[in-house]
């Protein structure tokens, strides 16, 4: 498929591109957007996403390209805006101009409510998780996922628990849950990890108040030999749904019981078994990290778990390729940063 940017005619640059392309200065901005540009599989992702998008707009109006909205989708993802934000972002960054593809002396950019349309395309089919299996594939075709173990663990992505609203209620979706001695009103993010690269192929959401331990059957690809598990899942093997499951559980000792360990050799080996397998989870705090830090997804943006899980499925799909990205540059002719 020939995409949007490949259509458009070569024309006289304007003055701001121009200045632009002459700074002398890099910005964290430019290198990042290159970097996601180069090692995001555009092609695969138009494809798998072509046959549920518009040929024909409103009264018979051609719709903006599909890998247009794609990656002014991806722009908004990556630096966490709302559809009025990256509006915004496109009118006065020249460097997200650039990612997306808009050429403001030809052309208006894809204005909030047309992003929206396109959100509400890729929620009512599903087509995030689309977008995590094409970049997952491309990932495994490197050797980068191995799928011989998995890791699961689940982070709590905070919610408003103002009733300031027009309803006058919190999201009726949205619970409260104690952790530690801290109260939390939200969602949570539960993934499954390839034990290996630490690279997301599995996504479940809940309320904040559902237990870790009943979503383990979600995050499994069914290959796995080994599953490493927090403390939280304590009796992970025991339940109805993980029964027929053949893998090796490796849960983590509840703090109690481990501070108990005798101190001679056998309590020395349980200790060092612990310290090998918290090693091997830590990667999972991994994709966490880049959807809550570098993207900037420390709450969520819409009413319900639907909505926010269709989110979520895209962040970590782009959160692989951020991980990945020292794997990847080198492969396209990119120093990575």
């Amino acid at each position: 498929m020939v995409s949007d940017l490949e259509r458009v005619p070569a024309m006289q640059s304007s003055f701001s591109e121009l200045e632009y392309a002459t700074k002398k200065k890099v910005t964290r901005r430019d290198r990042f957007l290159a970097e996601i540009e180069a090692i995001t599989p555009w092609s695969g992702l138009v494809d798998a996403l072509e046959p549920f998008y518009p040929t024909t707009g409103r009264r018979g109006r051609p719709p903006i390209g599909l890998e247009r909205m794609l990656r002014m989708y991806v722009a908004q993802q990556c630096f966490g805006l709302s559809d009025e934000g990256i509006e915004d972002a496109v009118y006065d960054s020249q460097a997200i101009r650039r990612f997306v593809g808009i050429d403001l002396s030809r052309e208006s950019a894809p204005d909030a409510t047309t992003l929206l349309k396109f959100r509400r395309l890729l929620e009512k089919h599903d087509l995030t998780r689309e977008i995590l299996r094409v970049i997952n594939a491309e990932l495994s075709a490197k050797g980068l996922m191995l799928r011989e173990g998995t890791i699961v663990d689940a982070t709590i992505i905070a919610a408003p628990s103002s009733t300031k609203n027009r309803a006058k209620a919190r999201d009726p979706e949205m619970h409260q849950t104690k952790k530690g001695n801290q109260y939390y009103f939200g969602m949570k993010a539960h993934i499954g990890v390839d034990a290996r690269s630490g690279l997301v192929h599995a996504v479940a959401t809940t309320a904040a108040n559902v237990s870790d331990v009943t979503q383990t059957h979600q995050l499994l690809h069914g290959g796995e030999v080994d599953v490493f598990a927090d403390a939280g899942y304590v009796g992970v093997e025991k339940r109805t749904e993980n029964k027929h499951n053949t893998v090796n559980w490796h849960v983590a000792m509840k703090r109690q019981v481990r501070k108990a360990l005798p101190d001679n050799a056998m309590g020395r080996a349980l200790a060092l078994q612990e310290r090998v397998k918290a090693g091997i989870r830590s990667k999972v705090e991994h994709p966490f990290h880049v959807i809550k830090n570098l993207f900037g997804h420390r709450k969520v943006r819409y009413r319900g778990l639907a909505k926010n899980e269709v989110q979520l499925v895209a962040l970590f799909g782009l959160a692989n390729l951020v991980m990945a990205k020292k794997s990847l540059l080198p492969s396209r002719g990119i120093s990575p940063s």
